[in-house]
């Protein structure tokens, strides 16, 4: 199965934001969101960026 696009172009590297573009693309693509946050939210940082792309083809682009 191919794994949905999760565009973080220019994203400022906020979990919040983060998981917010996660969640648009999980609805959109009817995956289990409740899932995913859990998964993400279970951990640190580097975790919930792992979970993002085990579950999504994630595309960084971040402004520094």
């Amino acid at each position: 199965m191919e794994k949905p696009k999760l565009k973080l172009l220019g994203e400022n590297g906020n979990i919040f934001s983060i998981l917010g573009a996660a969640k648009r693309v999980a609805q959109k693509n009817d995956m289990d969101w409740k899932k995913i946050e859990e998964e993400a939210t279970s951990g640190d940082y580097n975790n919930a960026l792992q979970v993002m792309m085990k579950y999504f083809e994630v595309e960084w682009w971040i402004n520094i």
